[in-house]
């Protein structure tokens, strides 16, 4: 086949001595045996997406590996003097369970500490939000933590973190990325200094656990606790290096763990994808829910950052609930909590994304507080919280199975969100209801809404091109009509505009530039385009919503969402 001599360049700059010899041989195999996986490991570079920098690992610049790496540690370094000159610089960095990490973390390691930047190390995998935590407790510059999340095997990641705990953001994300673009893969220092890395683990541990207990713990009582059977799977990854310790050290006493995936695994032996989004993910977790009668299933993705969670429904059959449901059963929790306590007094928010689901805002208005909604990602809620410091945040989330309670944590949290459910299933199992009956109430007093996501994966250049194409059909020859039912607005947030079609008028939207479009509809519904920033797919998000009058009409009313739902999709074109 032929390959673009851009590409070549690029494939021969590989092949000097800057490079290993194992780097060279590596490229050299793949040029005789994949021209084509050649192309694709060298075509572009790695991008930071909404959750950092997210790739498959292999040799090349659209791959993750010790010098895509080292080159983004190279220019983190040369930032951090720049942005902090004279000081005595510090960096967390933590890593996850998947293949390779525990040795992409020291070569970061490593560069940090050649470049004079003290550097403490987890010694081993620990979960996502306990860096975030990590960073503030120990008044770093910045934190570093090596992790794809959910994605498959092949995949590891790079995720940067400021010294609030939470992820860099506009306008620091671009002007890393220029200093990173502006250095050659020479120009990277690997001499390590081992006198400036200190491995950490138990005394941040015990901080982040007493910490988390005490954020998202709620007066449920001893005996609630107990009497919670709790069935958790951290899905081969991070999370049992917390969660356990933490729903020990708040009380919960009939915790069942999934001991075919207790053990951290890279290759996630069990499962098709370590996605607690994905129904299949939590299938054994449920099978023993079943099996000894638990009332609640939880589980995490590798980083510990996501939550799944599976309860009984009314007719006694474990079922998971989706990102949307838990968040607003958590956010309602803590509102009410808040209220209880006296602590509302109309200066405080909580957090949600422009794909999540609109009852945030029924939520938020009916306590009297903000709803401040972002784009995706959680580094925009923990953004929230910096630049809004006379304002107190409650909780917030995003529809792909995220919470962060409180501002201990500055990123989605599967660790204090697990513990927060529990206090929730406790606390209604007390009085003789269930976690899934407390969200039904929640339809009937503030609308049942219903959302579905669709993710179509295109993988490769060919791919890249055919979501791009997508998406400028949607702008350039917009829907008038879906489902029998006018498009009243439309925003687009590539071009920082809206329209709305009942009056004509446009207006700006002032949320940072994303490719991302909604239509609204006349009926309320709501459906949202975006290509993800860390995967190979375009998302589609749809949100409809009807009154009901009692838990009876629930029913009927599912019915009829999920069949508009359905229509929705096949007018687009989708299925």
């Amino acid at each position: 086949m032929h390959i673009e001599k851009a590409i070549l360049d690029k494939v021969n700059v590989w092949l000097t001595p800057t490079f290993d010899n194992k780097t060279q041989e590596a490229i050299k195999e793949i040029m005789t045996s994949s021209p084509k996986e050649l192309e694709d490991s060298f075509y572009k570079n790695l991008e930071f997406g909404t959750g950092g920098m997210r790739g498959i690992m292999g040799v090349g610049t659209n791959r993750i590996n010790k010098y895509t790496l080292g080159k983004n540690t190279q220019g983190l370094s040369n930032y951090l003097k720049v942005c902090f000159p004279g000081e005595e610089l510090k960096a967390a960095i933590a890593y996850d369970c998947r293949n390779n990490s525990d040795t992409l973390a020291k070569v970061v390691a490593d560069v940090f500490s050649a470049n004079g930047i003290k550097v403490y190390l987890f010694s081993d995998m620990r979960p996502t939000p306990e860096l975030s935590f990590a960073v503030k407790h120990l008044n770093c510059h910045v934190g570093i933590v090596l992790t794809a999340s959910h994605n498959p095997p092949e995949y590891n990641g790079y995720k940067v973190y400021w010294q609030d705990g939470g992820q860099i953001v506009p306008p620091q994300d671009a002007e890393v990325i220029k200093e990173i673009e502006s250095l050659e893969y020479s120009d990277i220092n690997f001499n390590v200094n081992e006198n400036l890395i200190e491995y950490i683990d138990v005394a941040v541990d015990e901080a982040f656990r007493d910490s988390t207990v005490a954020n998202a713990s709620f007066d449920t009582s001893k005996t609630a606790r107990e009497n919670l059977k709790i069935v958790y799977t951290p899905l081969h990854g991070t999370s049992i290096k917390a969660i356990p310790g933490v729903l020990a050290k708040a009380g919960y006493t009939d915790v069942n763990i999934v001991e075919e995936q207790a053990v951290p695994n890279g290759n996630f032996p069990t499962v098709k994808s370590p996605n607690p989004e994905e129904p299949e993910a939590l299938e054994m977790a449920m099978a023993l829910a079943d099996k000894i009668n638990a009332d609640i299933v939880v589980g995490t993705d590798p980083d510990s950052d996501r939550l799944g969670v599976a309860v009984r429904n009314t007719e006694g059959k474990m079922i998971l609930l989706n990102g949307n449901q838990t968040m607003v059963a958590m956010t309602s929790f803590l509102l009410e909590q808040w209220k209880k306590q006296d602590k509302l007094t109309g200066n405080e928010f909580i957090g949600s994304t422009i794909v999540s689901t609109p009852m945030m805002l029924d939520l938020a208005e009916a306590y009297g507080v903000e709803c401040k909604v972002g784009l995706t990602g959680f580094k925009w809620i923990a953004k929230f919280i910096k630049d809004f410091p006379n304002q107190k945040f409650i909780g917030g989330g995003e529809e792909s199975f995220g919470f962060m309670v409180g501002d201990a944590v500055r990123d989605k949290d599967g660790v204090g969100a697990i513990l927060l459910v529990c206090e929730i299933a406790a606390q209604a199992k007390e009085k003789g209801s269930s976690l899934y009956q407390e969200l039904l109430q929640l339809y009937v007093d503030f609308g049942f809404y219903k959302e579905h996501l669709i993710s179509i994966t295109k993988k490769g250049i060919e791919g890249a091109n055919e979501i791009k194409q997508m998406m400028i059909d949607l702008r350039e020859n917009p829907l008038t009509e879906i489902n029998g039912q006018r498009v009243v607005c439309i925003e687009d947030y590539q071009s920082s505009k809206g329209k709305d079609f009942m009056n004509g008028e446009e207006f700006d939207i002032t949320i940072p530039k994303s490719n991302v479009l909604i239509y609204y509809l006349e009926d309320g519904s709501k459906i949202c385009a975006r290509p993800s920033g860390t995967e190979p797919k375009i998302k589609f998000y749809f949100s409809v919503n009807c009154a009901i009058d009692s838990l009876e009409d629930i029913s009927e009313a599912e019915k009829q969402l999920d069949k508009k739902i359905e229509t929705i999709i096949a007018e687009m074109q989708l299925n």
